[in-house]
């Protein structure tokens, strides 16, 4: 047995450990310096990583050849012996890895190829292998270190099928992707081998390598060091080559309508045009919305979440800032400020790059010398307040405004040298003097200094007016930095908003979500208060007419009048979005997310048609067949179903404690597929149009929690993908594993929202961990497909999409990660779901 064993530890040399074990250059006697030392520590931990990651993947590859060897013993036992043990013991099929003399019964392994990624049905005692955890990369793994871990994870098969190339890098995989299980260990080519077959071509992509083996017919990818085996279907397997370019769509998309508006977190960031257009920003978008028309134009020029909203005084400029960012190949996205165009949708300039640190806060534009400087407030420790000509791209001044938050910057509306800021227990008034701010503290003297000063305007006659989180408005005099008058306990709580009317009219609103206005004597006139569910009022604009426009902390955009009711022109999500489902045959989606909140939208419309609160947070969503119900999944175990017409719950069932990541009805919908962040998919048989619901049981297999699922045409078969890239298919009636790559290969599929696949592998991009890509769809059509990756970004590729590095339109609008993707019944439009910049994205296809 030794010498059976010896021969696998060839597959590792361990000297280059040892080595760096029996250095001491960076223990403290070392004359090396400190970050020499560090690094030579760091580079040590790393290898012993690496080698521990090495061994518990033999260790997996050991547990599966051993259960495969024990099965077909138990198979021979009832059969009898065929063949000679001796011969069997000496046979040149033995994987050369393990040595001739070591588990004789290795020699029966199934010639037949297995199904995606090599999986058997699991036995007892081979789950207790680590699964992927953990995430990351390391970029200063030695070659050497990546060629031993790749020839694991291969299991070095001299004689294999498929060419196996030198894998090269950006990263080494790190732990999520080098730990493997019993039984998905990529070892899925046929037991035939033919030492003189031609050698299939490899792709290498920086974490991606990509094989073809004609012979199988199959294309193996790794991610993170994982293979992920992909069955093609017979028809394909002598025409197929990886070598042949994809092309892009004719089709494209236009971003039709947004959903959403972003008032929790931002104040200032609302106001109507001229055009009678309202102009706001949610995720990387700006809206600029005609409620009477009904229609949409959105300026799609920032790269990543925009903070504040500035208009020119000509009313037609417009400037807004965005955070910093990151974009998908690991470059810093600076934060900046674009001036553009409201009538062209151009940019007219950029501002700041490089300059600005973590994100912009706060804009204004001059308001007396026809707006030609700008001031600016960014998110740096020192929350620099900067004055620009925009015009000429020219920093005319620059300040450190305050260590504490700043909440609000505004130009006097006579002189243009004056800016007051104000913040966290500051407000300050500054006075640009030959290129230098000088600053003059307010100064609260007898009235008891507030905490926070969270919002300022002006008067008719110059005088500054702030509102704070005591609920007082206090009034400074013009030119000075005292109090000339106090409004105490104007509202309860704080006060996050206040706006000047054209006629002279103060409107001040806040945490108690009362919008009251004030005469020029600061004398109450009325009070109007918004529902509960609207939630407190964070802007305050005026609009047409005698109309008011409020935004809130619950995202709601409001607009009525001050001595009548509130109605909402637009509205969203509250917290991170993750559940899309689409109506099997109306106009209609649904959204849900971690705040609660379940929404049917109708697409034609762009209305609301209904919200539920549900008591957990919602992760997931499917409608059945018919369309009478939907499924909804939360984070808790538990699911319910809510009729679509009334929105009344059906039933409720829990299926463990964890999140319920993808809710799958069957296309003939008798049956419910739930995936689960516990590795198990339940399955439901379903009656009575989707109102009655038994459990058939659940599908064990998995090593990982389960990402998406797809049903078969003739609702049969179920194919499963997991997060350590594992592609399994199931028969769910009976809740078994198929194994057999000659089933399931040519199987039909209803949907295609799994990412892993023969038919989807090329969305893939370079250098992916395995996690970018969120989401998939494919339209109705078959010919296209649109994945939402971590980016922010919207692909449209062509359908099917199995060829390496496949090209793709991409689109911007998201600031988040793109979490859920879907194309409508008749695929006129595809919705798409952000994160945590909560909006929800209507694209046209053209």
């Amino acid at each position: 047995m030794e010498d059976g064993f010896s021969s696998y530890s060839s597959l590792y040399d361990t000297s280059s450990l040892l080595q760096f074990c029996n250095d001491d250059s960076a223990s403290a006697t070392s004359s090396m310096e400190v970050t020499d030392r560090i690094a030579s520590l760091e580079q040590r931990v790393q290898m012993q990583d690496d080698e521990i990651q090495l061994l518990k993947s033999a260790l997996a590859d050991v547990v599966r050849r051993l259960n495969l060897s024990e099965e077909q013993q138990a198979m021979g036992s009832r059969r009898g012996p065929t063949k000679d043990p001796t011969k069997m013991r000496k046979s040149p099929s033995a994987d050369s890895s393990f040595g001739q003399s070591a588990r004789p019964m290795i020699a029966t392994l199934p010639v037949r190829p297995t199904v995606n990624n090599g999986t058997v049905l699991p036995k007892k005692g081979s789950s207790t292998l680590p699964s992927p955890a953990g995430s990351g990369s390391r970029k200063d793994a030695s070659p050497a270190t990546n060629k031993r871990i790749l020839s694991l994870s291969t299991v070095r098969r001299a004689n294999s099928n498929e060419h196996v190339g030198t894998l090269t890098r950006k990263d080494s995989g790190d732990s999520k992707g080098n730990r493997t299980r019993a039984g998905s260990t990529g070892s899925n080519s046929s037991g035939k081998r033919s030492d003189s077959k031609q050698r299939d071509p490899v792709f290498n992509a920086g974490m991606r390598r990509v094989t073809h083996c004609k012979e199988e017919g199959y294309v193996k990818m790794f991610l993170k060091g994982r293979p992920v085996t992909m069955f093609m279907p017979k028809d394909q397997v002598e025409s197929y080559s990886l070598e042949a370019r994809g092309e892009l769509p004719s089709n494209k998309l236009k971003l039709d309508w947004v959903y959403g508006y972003r008032g929790r977190d931002c104040r200032s960031n609302l106001y109507l045009l001229p055009t009678g257009e309202t102009v706001y920003f949610i995720a990387s978008v700006v809206v600029l919305f005609n409620v009477d028309e009904q229609l949409q134009r959105h300026y799609t020029g920032h790269t990543d979440d925009i903070k504040c909203l500035a208009v020119h005084p000509d009313k037609i400029t417009i400037a807004t800032g965005q955070v910093a960012g990151t974009s998908s190949d690991g470059k810093q996205l600076a934060p900046h400020v674009r001036v553009w165009d409201s009538v062209s949708l151009n940019t007219l300039q950029v501002l700041g790059t490089g300059f600005f640190d973590r994100a912009l806060v706060c804009l204004a534009f001059s308001k007396s010398n026809g707006g030609n400087t700008l001031c600016v407030v960014d998110d740096s420790n020192d929350h620099v307040l900067s004055v620009w000509d925009w015009q000429r791209e020219e920093r005319l001044a620059e300040a450190k405004c305050s260590n504490e938050s700043v909440f609000a910057a505004d130009f006097h509306p006579t002189d243009s040298n004056v800016v007051v800021t104000c913040g966290k227990s500051h407000l300050y008034f500054w006075t640009l003097e030959k290129g230098l701010l000088v600053k003059k503290q307010g100064l609260f003297e007898k009235q008891e200094k507030p905490k926070f000063v969270l919002c300022v305007t002006f008067a008719e006659n110059g005088d500054a007016i702030t509102g704070d989180s005591s609920g007082n408005i206090l009034v400074w005099g013009k030119g000075t930095n005292r109090i000339s008058r106090v409004i105490q306990g104007a509202h309860e709580g704080s006060i996050f908003a206040v706006c000047m009317l054209r006629n002279g009219t103060l409107v001040s609103g806040g945490k108690d979500r009362r919008l009251v206005s004030w005469d020029g004597s600061y004398q109450q006139i009325q009070t109007v208060e918004v529902l509960e569910s609207f939630g407190p009022i964070r802007t305050i604009a005026e609009g047409r007419g005698e109309t008011v426009l409020i935004g809130t902390t619950k995202n709601f955009v409001l607009q009525g009048s001050l001595d009548g009711d509130f109605i909402p022109i637009t509205q969203g999500h509250t917290d991170e979005l993750w559940g899309l489902a689409v109506h099997p045959w109306k106009p209609q989606f649904l959204s849900c997310g971690y705040d609660r909140q379940v929404c049917l939208w109708d697409s034609s419309t762009h209305q609301l048609i209904w919200t539920k609160t549900l008591e957990d947070t919602a992760q997931s969503a499917g409608f059945h067949p018919s369309g009478a119900v939907v499924a909804v999944g939360t984070q808790t175990g538990r699911w319910l179903v809510l009729d679509t017409d009334s929105k009344d719950l059906v039933t409720v069932h829990t299926d463990g404690n964890e999140q319920l990541s993808v809710m799958r009805y069957g296309p003939d919908g008798n049956f419910l597929a739930i995936g689960s962040h516990d590795n198990y998919i339940y399955i439901y048989a379903v009656a009575e149009n989707g109102r009655k619901y038994s459990r058939v049981g659940k599908c064990s297999g998995h090593s990982s929690f389960i990402t998406h699922l797809d049903w078969s045409v003739d609702s049969q078969y179920l194919v499963s993908n997991s997060g350590d890239y594992e592609i399994l298919y199931w028969i769910p009636s009976v809740c078994k594993q198929v194994v057999s790559a000659e089933t399931t290969r040519d199987i039909e599929w209803f949907t295609q929202t799994c990412t892993l696949g023969f038919q989807v592998f090329g969305l893939w991009p370079d250098g992916s961990d395995g996690t970018d890509i969120n989401a998939a769809c494919r339209s109705n059509s078959k010919t296209l497909l649109v994945t939402g990756d971590d980016f922010g970004k919207v692909h449209l590729f062509s359908y099917p999409c199995s060829q390496f590095r496949a090209p793709s339109h991409i689109y911007r609008g998201h600031s988040s990660h793109v979490t859920n993707v879907s194309f409508l019944y008749d695929d006129s439009y595809l919705v798409s779901t952000g994160g945590k910049d909560m909006s929800v994205l209507q694209w046209r296809i053209v």
